[in-house]
């Protein structure tokens, strides 16, 4: 059996089962300040359970392809939603929840002007910017409890091109 994984374009529909393409694709819903602001209105599904939604600013390294998974993590309490700081790519790994542990990993690279909200309790790859700068805003939740669990392979994956 491969281990190779290979890259797919981000788009909505394949994207779906694990969460939300956060892009400006389309007509905007309606515009704003004068006429002169398109609003791409409430295009991620924010989770929070307990806690309070927080924005973070991440500072990743950037990583080189292909690239070795050999983790994957979920956040049971709240979704996860990155917003790149920049319009370089970045690469989005997510598995589907196969009775608690995660399935066959997909990963997708991400075109200009996209980031994705992951929905509470998917299974996703550690953030992983293919250049500089690796710059992010965040907004996911804040609150008490631990947030996050991780999952290593017993066989790494190879994300390949």
């Amino acid at each position: 059996m491969s281990r190779a994984i290979r890259i797919e374009p981000l788009v909505a529909e394949a994207f779906a089962p694990f969460g939300d393409v956060l892009d400006a694709a389309g007509a905007p819903d309606k515009l704003i300040n004068q006429g002169l602001c398109g609003r791409y209105h409430d295009r991620a599904r924010i989770d929070v359970s307990d806690g309070r939604a927080g924005i973070s600013i991440f500072d990743a390294v950037p990583r080189d392809l292909p690239l070795r998974l050999e983790m994957v993590e979920r956040h049971p309490d709240g979704s996860q939603a990155f917003l790149p700081m920049s319009s370089e790519p970045f690469l989005v790994i997510v598995a589907p929840d196969e009775a608690g542990v995660p399935g066959v990993p997909r990963a997708f690279r991400t075109a200009p002007g996209q980031g994705v909200n992951y929905h509470r309790g998917v299974w996703h790859g550690v953030l992983t910017p293919l250049a500089a700068p690796g710059l992010f805003a965040v907004v996911d939740r804040i609150g008490a409890g631990a947030n996050l669990e991780e999952h290593w392979f017993e066989e790494p994956y190879d994300i390949v091109t």
